[in-house]
């Protein structure tokens, strides 16, 4: 998965960056809720957060978990236990 160039040079990333996205999700998230208090949200978004990271990180790597770990900044072991959690091959 790579990024698309844009044409004046400028990346996706370059507008819109993963912290917005999140933000913007949230407040999407809370606009549905329409006033109810959500249970559990920390896990929730770390969840849903986590998921794509590891299956994007293992498809760049091409499932080399060693270099997954070394990119996401884990120990191997880590990388294994929530490889296995999310059912990420």
């Amino acid at each position: 998965m790579k990024l698309q160039e844009r044409p004046q040079g400028r990346s996706v990333a370059d507008e819109v960056r993963i912290g917005e996205a999140v933000h913007t999700a949230l407040e999407q998230y809370f606009d549905m809720l329409k006033g109810l208090d959500p249970d559990g949200l920390y896990d929730l978004v770390i969840s849903e957060v986590e998921r794509p990271l590891f299956q994007c990180v293992m498809y760049h790597c091409d499932g080399n978990q060693t270099k997954a770990a070394r990119i996401l900044g884990i120990n191997r072991g880590t990388l294994r236990k929530k490889l296995k959690r999310y059912q990420v091959n």
